[in-house]
Protein backbone atom coordinates (compact mmCIF):
# COMPACT_ATOMS: atom_id res chain seq x y z
CA UNK A 1 0.00 0.00 0.00
CA UNK A 2 1.36 3.43 -0.95
CA UNK A 3 2.09 5.45 2.41
CA UNK A 4 -1.42 6.47 4.30
CA UNK A 5 -0.53 9.97 4.66
CA UNK A 6 -0.64 9.96 0.83
CA UNK A 7 -3.68 7.87 0.51
CA UNK A 8 -6.06 9.51 3.10
CA UNK A 9 -7.23 12.97 1.73
CA UNK A 10 -6.04 15.73 3.95
CA UNK A 11 -4.18 13.52 6.71
CA UNK A 12 -0.43 14.76 5.34
CA UNK A 13 -0.44 18.38 5.74
CA UNK A 14 -1.91 18.14 9.89
CA UNK A 15 0.97 16.25 10.42
CA UNK A 16 3.73 18.62 8.72
CA UNK A 17 1.68 20.75 10.36
CA UNK A 18 2.72 19.59 13.74
CA UNK A 19 6.14 18.86 13.07
CA UNK A 20 6.25 22.91 12.09
CA UNK A 21 4.88 24.06 14.86
CA UNK A 22 7.04 21.60 17.40
CA UNK A 23 9.84 23.03 15.73
CA UNK A 24 9.24 26.68 16.68
CA UNK A 25 9.20 25.90 21.11
CA UNK A 26 13.22 26.20 21.39
CA UNK A 27 14.13 22.72 21.15
CA UNK A 28 17.56 22.42 18.80
CA UNK A 29 16.45 21.00 15.66
CA UNK A 30 19.45 18.68 16.20
CA UNK A 31 18.34 17.19 19.13
CA UNK A 32 14.90 16.78 17.33
CA UNK A 33 17.01 14.78 14.98
CA UNK A 34 18.78 12.36 17.39
CA UNK A 35 15.44 11.87 19.15
CA UNK A 36 14.16 10.74 15.63
CA UNK A 37 16.81 8.58 15.02
CA UNK A 38 16.75 6.82 18.29
CA UNK A 39 12.79 5.83 18.51
CA UNK A 40 12.87 5.28 14.95
CA UNK A 41 15.53 2.54 16.02
CA UNK A 42 13.77 1.23 18.55
CA UNK A 43 10.65 0.67 16.47
CA UNK A 44 12.76 -0.96 13.29
CA UNK A 45 12.29 1.96 11.21
CA UNK A 46 15.24 1.74 9.13
CA UNK A 47 16.93 5.25 7.67
CA UNK A 48 20.00 5.37 5.15
CA UNK A 49 22.58 7.91 6.21
CA UNK A 50 23.71 10.33 3.98
CA UNK A 51 27.18 9.83 2.89
CA UNK A 52 28.55 13.18 2.89
CA UNK A 53 29.55 13.98 6.13
CA UNK A 54 29.46 17.90 5.74
CA UNK A 55 25.17 17.47 4.93
CA UNK A 56 24.89 15.38 8.33
CA UNK A 57 25.94 15.50 12.00
CA UNK A 58 28.17 12.84 12.34
CA UNK A 59 27.00 11.45 15.74
CA UNK A 60 23.69 9.93 14.02
CA UNK A 61 25.66 6.69 13.60
CA UNK A 62 25.90 6.59 17.39
CA UNK A 63 22.94 7.53 18.46
CA UNK A 64 22.23 3.99 20.00
CA UNK A 65 24.86 3.82 22.48
CA UNK A 66 24.14 7.47 23.06
CA UNK A 67 24.61 6.33 27.26
CA UNK A 68 28.01 5.85 26.60
CA UNK A 69 29.46 7.99 24.00
CA UNK A 70 30.96 11.67 25.13
CA UNK A 71 29.88 13.81 22.19
CA UNK A 72 26.26 13.85 23.45
CA UNK A 73 25.56 17.13 25.57
CA UNK A 74 23.81 16.76 28.81
CA UNK A 75 20.82 18.50 27.04
CA UNK A 76 20.23 15.86 24.47
CA UNK A 77 20.93 13.17 27.03
CA UNK A 78 18.16 13.88 28.78
CA UNK A 79 15.76 14.10 25.70
CA UNK A 80 17.19 10.95 24.86
CA UNK A 81 16.28 9.49 27.58
CA UNK A 82 12.92 10.71 27.77
CA UNK A 83 12.44 9.50 23.82
CA UNK A 84 13.26 6.03 25.16
CA UNK A 85 10.86 5.87 28.03
CA UNK A 86 7.99 7.02 25.99
CA UNK A 87 8.67 5.02 22.61
CA UNK A 88 9.36 2.02 25.06
CA UNK A 89 6.22 2.09 27.32
CA UNK A 90 8.14 -0.80 29.93
CA UNK A 91 5.66 0.61 32.38
CA UNK A 92 2.31 1.85 31.24
CA UNK A 93 1.52 3.68 34.08
CA UNK A 94 4.64 5.68 34.72
CA UNK A 95 6.62 5.58 30.92
CA UNK A 96 8.66 8.00 32.22
CA UNK A 97 10.06 8.04 35.41
CA UNK A 98 9.61 10.94 37.60
CA UNK A 99 13.68 10.88 37.54
CA UNK A 100 13.17 11.12 33.55
CA UNK A 101 11.06 14.17 34.08
CA UNK A 102 12.90 16.24 36.52
CA UNK A 103 16.22 16.04 34.34
CA UNK A 104 14.06 17.04 31.32
CA UNK A 105 13.00 19.92 32.96
CA UNK A 106 16.83 20.78 34.14
CA UNK A 107 17.52 21.69 30.23
CA UNK A 108 13.67 22.54 28.76
CA UNK A 109 10.61 24.56 29.88
CA UNK A 110 6.99 23.09 30.08
CA UNK A 111 6.41 24.08 26.11
CA UNK A 112 9.79 23.03 25.22
CA UNK A 113 8.89 19.40 27.23
CA UNK A 114 5.76 19.24 25.82
CA UNK A 115 6.72 19.77 22.15
CA UNK A 116 9.61 16.92 22.98
CA UNK A 117 6.89 14.95 23.79
CA UNK A 118 4.75 15.68 21.23
CA UNK A 119 7.34 14.99 18.74
CA UNK A 120 8.24 11.22 20.17
CA UNK A 121 4.66 10.56 19.95
CA UNK A 122 5.09 12.04 16.30
CA UNK A 123 7.70 10.03 15.27
CA UNK A 124 6.30 6.83 16.76
CA UNK A 125 3.38 7.12 14.86
CA UNK A 126 5.11 7.54 11.39
CA UNK A 127 7.19 4.78 12.29
CA UNK A 128 4.05 2.68 13.24
CA UNK A 129 2.49 3.77 9.84
CA UNK A 130 5.48 3.26 7.96
CA UNK A 131 6.46 -0.15 9.56
CA UNK A 132 2.71 -1.51 9.07
CA UNK A 133 2.72 -0.53 5.12
CA UNK A 134 6.01 -2.00 4.58
CA UNK A 135 7.57 1.14 3.27
CA UNK A 136 11.06 1.34 2.00
CA UNK A 137 13.65 2.50 4.56
CA UNK A 138 14.00 6.47 4.08
CA UNK A 139 17.00 8.20 3.24
CA UNK A 140 18.12 10.53 6.28
CA UNK A 141 16.96 13.98 5.55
Amino acid sequence: MDNPSLVVPGALQPLLDLTEVIGKVGVPQTTLDLVRLRVSEINGRVYTLVDEPEKADERLPLVATWRTESCFTDAERSALAMAEAVTLMTDPEDMASDEVWADSARYYNDEQLGALVMHVGLVNLWNRVNIATKQEPAAWR
